[in-house]
């Protein structure tokens, strides 16, 4: 006799869902996104997407606030060091560990993106504040300090997306790129 797999709670599908979706918000952006692919993508029917969540909208800003608790997480156990310089620094690495992940990397560019609408825009500012002000107060650094650190995560997304890393640290990054583009062969040649 097989055992019934166990039936999984509303909070363990929703949190399969919500990362089903990052996903799909990540690659698509809200507007090319579909419950119909999210609900494929974790395994459930779309009425029961809508049932959990109401609107794409609604799921939507779940994903956002999922997707910030995450950094906060992840600034969280990594603020160590002996001063505001030495915890923004292994603040910062955990932050490119987080990068590495594409979809991670692009659902953070999409939250940006989506910021037309004026809900999602409110949530987004309102986390990405919350996010500053854990920077403040896991790192003890004052506001020059907090400002480049952040300014670096967001160079860090352009990077990170361009594929080009060396954009946060080498400041001759933009004359390389261009002389790589122009010896480059071309499909005409």
């Amino acid at each position: 006799m097989n055992p019934k797999p166990a039936r999984h709670t509303a909070d363990e599908r929703r949190a399969e869902i919500t990362a089903a979706a990052a996903i799909e918000f990540a690659r698509r952006g809200l507007d090319g996104a579909t419950t119909d692919r999210i609900a494929e993508r974790a395994g459930v029917s779309q009425p029961y997407v809508v049932r959990l969540f109401g609107t794409k909208k609604a799921l939507f800003l779940a994903v956002a606030n999922r997707a910030f608790e995450r950094i906060a997480e992840a600034f969280r156990a990594s603020a160590v060091g002996d001063g505001p310089e030495q915890r923004l620094n292994s603040m910062g690495l955990a932050y490119v560990a987080l990068l590495e992940d594409r979809d991670e990397l692009a659902l953070q560019l999409q939250l940006y993106a989506a910021a037309y609408d004026p809900e999602i825009r409110a949530c987004v500012a309102t986390r990405f504040a919350q996010l500053h002000e854990l920077c403040a107060e896991l790192s003890g650094a004052g506001p020059d300090q907090l400002r480049a650190f952040i300014a670096q995560g967001m160079l860090c997304n352009v990077a990170a997306a361009l594929d080009i890393p060396q954009i946060a640290w080498d400041e001759d990054w933009a004359r390389t790129r261009l002389a790589e583009v122009e010896t480059a062969p071309t499909d005409e040649g």
